[in-house]
Order: structure tokens, then C-alpha cells, then sequence
């Protein structure tokens, strides 16, 4: 290790008398120790450890309160995560007192009277321990963050891939492929406005966009119908709920659990009348009543092949009248405290012909 940087080290000499702490002080100077300071009152202590930061501290046993062992007390209590070394000196070495001593957070001895070559030994050797385990703990840092930032670059991988599988199945269904991501960031404003934990909230944002992955099994000439589905069209049409389920069940990733829960429970409605399972009211996963509302306001406000769009205060409108019946009354007030017009694309793909007003469609056969 760099002598160098030994002798930098900041060390505090604590003794009560006077003549101990001159003599550390000169064997620490010819020894060419530069950073040291020294005292005889042992109530300034812990104010000398939290200005000067010490590496190593010489802290006198016997003196008058508090003594060394309630001064090791109270080192432990102020050092906030701070690492040093502290070396007792005491002319009693009894196996009780190197107990305790060693029990409060001591890592070694000297006796009185000081010979001098062991004083610069066992300095030498815990400043040696000192600088190695900050060492290890710089590395142990740098160790974690970069497994950390490892980690976020996997997860933030594994985020954008769930993200384009969920487009790429969209894209069989509207040409804009931004029905997803609208859902997403619709469905996280709802989660926040509900108070959830922060974690939470992102997941949902994140596994919202997933709701409808199950239309990958669903036959064009139902998906992509330019009009009314018949009944036994409508049944089969539901059943993207059950497979969108599945594709994402069996997964260790919070992510993908969260994602199934809500391809299964979005189209679920609170007075037991949706699907697959008819699940009334906390039945229903929160996530998939948090993104009911956000899927059905983004499909009245949006075109489909067998519907124009709405206006968004008529959007909203359907949505406050039906909470307490088919949505969650809490996650419908939550939509209303929105900026609604945020929640749409920037602009549209498409102008419609004439104006034309909106075609009278019902959200909950919202496909």
C-alpha cells in the first residue's frame, strides 16, 4: 500500500492526560504522520469525529464520563455509514475490559505505558486495514451499480420488446398502431391519480399496452369486420381476453403477471355484466378495471373499422354516467380529474368526409 497515503491519514488522539497526547503527537511527527489532532476532553468527541472524518482514532479507556467505552457508543450511533478504526489505550488489560471494548466496535489495543515502536506498528497496521476495507467497499459500490445499470438496461430491453409485441398485434387490428401506447400512458395517469405506489403505477403503464395481445388469435374476418359483429361473431371475438391470458401466463416477471392479469380482466365490468368471468366489483384485478376505462375511452375517441369517432366530452360523458355500474366509480373519477385531450394522438391519420357525426356505439362492445 502507498506509505504516502498512510501518512495522510486523519487520526484523533483522545486521552485526558495532557502529557499522553503530547507524546503521541511527537511519536506520530517523527514518524512523519501530518494529520492528527488531539484532546483531553472526551465530551468534544463526537463533535471532532463528525467535523474531521478521522481514519483512525487513539481513545484513552480510563477518563472521567464519559469514559472510552460510552464514547464507543456513541461513534457507533453518529457514524451514519462513516468507517474508522479505533485503537484503545489503557494500562488495564483484563479480559472483561477487551471484551467490551472489542463488543462496542474497538479493533485492537495499546498498552500504557507506550512503547513507542509498537504505537507505530499497530497504527501503521489498522490504517493499513482502514484504507483496504474502503478499498473494498469502493469496489462493492462499484460492483452494484454497474449490476444495477445492467439490470435497467435488461429491464428497460425486456419493457420495449413487450412494447412492440403488443404493437406488432395491434397492427392487425388499426392502421395507427398508437392504440397501445395510448392505453398505456392513459391507464398510468388513472394508476397515479389513484395513489398507488410509484412502482405500481409504471407497471401498469408498462403492462397496459398488453391488453388486447390475445387479437393475434382471432380470425381477420372478425377483427377486421367494417361493421357490426353478430352475436356468435361476438363470442368468438371475446375470447381474446382468455387467449391474450395465456400467451402471457406462466412468467416469473411481474411485468408479464401484471400483463396477464389485464388481458384477462379489462373487458370484466364492475355489475358482474362483462367477460370472461363475470367478476363483479374488487373481483376484478384493479389493474384491468384501471385499464377499462382507459381502453374504452380510447376507442370511443378514436376511429375503428365499424365506428367513427367520438367527440372527448361525449367520451367522457359515457364514462362518468357509467361508473358504479359497469366501471370502478373510484378509477372513473380519477379519469375525470385528467386533461383529456392529452390523453389523444396529437393528430389524426385520417380527416373524416363531411364531418360526420359519430356513430352511436356502445363502449362495452368497444372491440
Amino acid at each position: 500500500m502507498d506509505d504516502n497515503r498512510i501518512k495522510q491519514a486523519r487520526i484523533l488522539v483522545v486521552d485526558d492526560d495532557e502529557s499522553n497526547v503530547l507524546l503521541l503527537k511527537s511519536v506520530l511527527t517523527h514518524a512523519g504522520y501530518e494529520n492528527f489532532t488531539g484532546t483531553t476532553d472526551s465530551s468534544e468527541v463526537v463533535e471532532l469525529f463528525g467535523r474531521l472524518a478521522p481514519d483512525l482514532i487513539l481513545l484513552d479507556f480510563h477518563m472521567p464520563e464519559p469514559d472510552g467505552l460510552a464514547i464507543l457508543g456513541q461513534l457507533e450511533a453518529a457514524r451514519d455509514g462513516a468507517w474508522f478504526q479505533v485503537l484503545i489505550l489503557t494500562s488495564d488489560t483484563s479480559p472483561e475490559i477487551k471484551r467490551n471494548c472489542l463488543a462496542a466496535g474497538a479493533a485492537d489495543f495499546l498498552t500504557k505505558p507506550f512503547d513507542q515502536t509498537e504505537v507505530l506498528l499497530r497504527i501503521r497496521n489498522l490504517l493499513k486495514m482502514q484504507f483496504l476495507q474502503l478499498e473494498l467497499r469502493g469496489y462493492a459500490h462499484e460492483l452494484e451499480k454497474r449490476v444495477f445499470e445492467r439490470t435497467r438496461e435488461l429491464s428497460g430491453a425486456h419493457v420495449d420488446a413487450l412494447e412492440r409485441l403488443a404493437r406488432a398485434a395491434e397492427y392487425r387490428d388499426y392502421d395507427t398502431g398508437e392504440h397501445t401506447e395510448r392505453v398505456g400512458r392513459t391507464a398510468q395517469m388513472i394508476a397515479d391519480g389513484l395513489r398507488l405506489p410509484e412502482e405500481e403505477v409504471e407497471l401498469i403503464g408498462h403492462a397496459a399496452p398488453l391488453h388486447d395481445i390475445g387479437k393475434i388469435g382471432i380470425p381477420d374476418r372478425i377483427l377486421l369486420k367494417p361493421g357490426h359483429l353478430t352475436g356468435e361473431e361476438y363470442e368468438q371475438m371475446k375470447d381474446h381476453a382468455g387467449i391474450g391470458a395465456a400467451i402471457l401466463s406462466g412468467s416469473k416477471s411481474r411485468l408479464l403477471r401484471l400483463g396477464e392479469e389485464i388481458a384477462g380482466a379489462h373487458h370484466e365490468r364492475w355489475d358482474g355484466s362483462g367477460y370472461p368471468g363475470g367478476l363483479c366489483g374488487d373481483d376484478t384485478p384493479l389493474a384491468g378495471r384501471v385499464v377499462a376505462v382507459a381502453d374504452v375511452f380510447d376507442a370511443l375517441t378514436h376511429d375503428r373499422p365499424y365506428k367513427t369517432a367520438w367527440p372527448v366530452e361525449m367520451a367522457v360523458e359515457e364514462i362518468v354516467r357509467l361508473g358504479g355500474r359497469k366501471f370502478d366509480p373510484d378509477v372513473v373519477r380519477s379519469f375525470e380529474r385528467l386533461d383529456h385531450e392529452q390523453l389523444l394522438a396529437p393528430a389524426p391519420r385520417f380527416e373524416r368526409a363531411n364531418g360526420a357525426h359519430p356513430a352511436s356505439a356502445s363502449p362495452l362492445t368497444a372491440r
